[in-house]
């Protein structure tokens, strides 16, 4: 994020307000993402952006290595046949 101060606004419709462009691109804001609001005791609001994880491991939680596996044994349970 640049160090320069970046203001925009836009107009609420209904119960839904638009993220200006400007602010989308600097926050690198995507399809998909989480925006959490939270009101401050002086009633400005934070809003933080949770981005989301894409592709083919973004479910993947790892393996922390404290269980024995069997890879000749388990390798079907993976979808992967063996001969």
């Amino acid at each position: 994020m640049s160090d320069d101060h970046i203001s925009a606004e836009s107009t609420v419709s209904g119960t839904q307000a638009n993220i200006p462009a400007r602010i989308r691109r600097e926050l690198e804001i995507d399809d998909g993402d989480h925006l959490r609001w939270q009101i401050e005791d002086d009633g400005c609001i934070r809003i933080q952006v949770i981005q989301q994880q894409t592709g083919t491991f973004a479910e993947f939680d790892g393996y922390d290595g404290e269980t024995a596996t069997n890879v000749t044994a388990e390798h079907g349970a993976w979808g992967v046949d063996i001969e």
